[in-house]
């Protein structure tokens, strides 16, 4: 038995979006969530019944308090957290929500983050051992965010797959961090050392150039051969490739929109615990449609579900399907 299910590393940050469709220029107050790909992963592992840790640095202030408090609400381990000075900053983003044709709008204020200051000393050797966890995530968010971060993810890497750990590996690119030459440049070595390899479709074109997903999937794969490869596809679904060459395909179940962000995020979440629980990719594909569509339900960016609900989904939706 091990202590987690999975150790997610990552930057969470808080979010400051206008209330209702206003605009940033015209708000006269914010509503805070938390935001940040591997703590939303984390807790959308916890809301399903498995044990999962977060790992990240905070400044020990009110505002990194709060965002680990909020993730301990949910039943995700903190006790791990770095604290910094408090004379460090903790990263925020302002989120725009917007309806068509105006587009929705994100502007970060991360740069120094304590996050983008950890180094690999900062890594908990107590750990990185055998009986601790089973998976490590991690994500390219990390490797952009600065040099020493990405210095960390590759150490927390060599250190898990030192302990038998398996590693998860999410592209998650953001064009506001990095190009898309820089994020194949960087995140190959990570990638070379993953057990699981998620890159949605629209990742693979900025990233590796177009194509379509079969000739994505198989690219990454043969590139990467090592790896279970798993693409999102938008409303298309998602494509899984084994190891030994076997290419499932899941169609998508489609959600009313209520938050968009964290989507990603969640389908990680369900797809580990089923691909952890049941050793069987075609369900694990299926738990990560189900919980992409309660989380596009969800406002916020954490996947709040109920398991109950999401494992109907899954029973109700064996083919794809509609919600309406």
């Amino acid at each position: 038995m091990t202590r987690y299910d999975v150790l997610s590393l990552g930057e969470s940050m808080m979010r400051l979006t206008p209330p209702g469709f206003l605009r940033i220029e015209q708000t006269r107050t914010f509503d805070i969530w938390v935001g940040g790909t591997e703590s939303n992963t984390a807790v959308g592992l916890a809301r399903l019944g498995m044990s999962a840790a977060w790992l990240s640095r905070l400044p020990a202030t009110p505002m990194g308090r709060y965002i680990s408090n909020r993730v301990a609400q949910y039943g995700v381990d903190v006790s791990n957290v770095v604290w910094a000075d408090e004379e460090e900053r903790l990263g925020i983003f302002f989120h725009e929500n917007a309806q068509a044709p105006r587009a929705s709008e994100i502007i970060y204020d991360r740069r120094d983050s304590a996050m983008s200051r950890m180094r690999p000393a900062d890594l908990p050797d107590r750990l990185f051992q055998p009986d601790v966890s089973r998976v490590l995530h991690v994500t390219g968010i990390t490797l952009a965010i600065s040099e020493t971060a990405r210095e960390t993810v590759h150490e927390a890497i060599r250190r898990a797959k030192a302990a038998g750990w398996r590693v998860s590996f999410d592209t998650n690119y953001r064009g506001k961090l990095w190009s898309g030459a820089e994020a194949a440049s960087r995140c190959d070595e990570a990638m070379s050392q993953a057990d699981v390899i998620f890159c949605p479709l629209g990742d693979y074109h900025v990233i590796y150039g177009e194509a379509n997903e079969r000739e994505a999937i198989n690219a990454l794969a043969a590139k990467y051969p090592q790896a279970l490869i798993i693409m999102t596809l938008g409303a298309d679904g998602a494509l899984a490739r084994t190891t030994d060459g076997e290419v499932i395909r899941q169609p998508a179940i489609l959600a009313g929109e209520v938050g968009r962000i964290g989507g990603g995020d969640a389908f990680t979440a369900g797809f580990l615990y089923a691909w952890l629980t049941f050793d069987d990719v075609d369900a694990a594909l299926k738990w990560g449609v189900a919980m992409s569509a309660h989380k596009y339900t969800i406002p916020g960016d954490l996947p709040l579900v109920d398991r109950e609900a999401v494992a109907a989904l899954v029973a109700g939706a064996a083919g794809g399907g509609l919600i309406r």
